[in-house]
């Protein structure tokens, strides 16, 4: 899949685990592993934007398109 999700790399520069962001978030750890290791075939917005306000981030920075 050409895109690539980078949401262990933001978690690593933010020191946060799977568990609180899970938690933060609302979404269930299996969840959450699921668009970590880039498995998910899809994303909500309203998750992606939990996310990126917990991790101070924008989405380019957890998702990358590669052709």
């Amino acid at each position: 899949m050409p895109i690539i999700v980078n949401l262990d790399v933001m978690m690593a520069k933010r020191k946060m685990s799977l568990t609180e962001l899970s938690e933060k978030v609302g979404i269930t750890m299996a969840n959450l592993s699921i668009l970590k290791t880039g498995k998910a075939k899809a994303v909500r917005l309203e998750t992606l934007e939990a996310i990126c306000r917990i991790l101070n981030c924008q989405p380019g920075d957890i998702l990358e398109f590669v052709d």
